[in-house]
């Protein structure tokens, strides 16, 4: 008897083991969602597929934001040559006067997108706590997620892997 419960409990272990690899084996695809950046230019992030991309939603009010945001830039820089794009997204109730200071002010040299309706911080999962960082694949798919400031020594080891990748 005690043998059999022994299987049973391991043929559980190993369904549920199972369940769990293909779940976290399959990623998430970024929503294909409209924005306008500070230009009044429109893009999608459709139009990002075939390149790695990094997703940062902030506020010009977030200290934790403006402190990571040189970081950003250097990430920015030191890949953006080999495939990295990025597009930082102010929120909702930041105004856009302000996100265009910040942008102008510190010459942040990336894509800033304005989300004055919310749709953009909706359609990736309801963001409200900032600053959020997603990192897409090349495909279009979440790798990570990034809620508060990231490790940009693991960030930048995470960016290379997926430049390397062939889509």
């Amino acid at each position: 008897m005690k043998k059999t419960a022994y299987l049973a409990a391991a043929a559980v272990a190993l369904a549920i083991g199972v369940a769990g690899y293909f779940a976290l084996g399959q990623r998430e695809t970024a929503p294909d969602v409209n924005y306008v950046l500070l230009d009044g230019s429109r893009q999608s992030f459709n139009d990002l597929k075939g390149k790695v991309v990094l997703v940062n939603f902030w506020a010009t009010s977030c200290t934790t934001c403006v402190k990571e945001m040189p970081h950003m830039v250097e990430t920015y820089e030191k890949y953006r040559e080999r495939g990295l794009d990025f597009v930082a997204v102010a929120m909702s109730y930041d105004p856009p006067a302000y996100v265009s200071n910040f942008a102008e002010s510190r010459k942040l040299p990336f894509k800033v997108a304005i989300d004055n309706t919310g749709e953009v911080a909706r359609q990736f999962g309801d963001v409200k706590l900032t600053p959020t960082t997603y990192l897409l694949n090349k495909r279009g798919e979440v790798v990570k997620r990034y809620i508060g400031e990231p490790d940009f020594a693991a960030l930048h080891r995470l960016v290379e892997t997926l430049l390397a990748e062939t889509t």
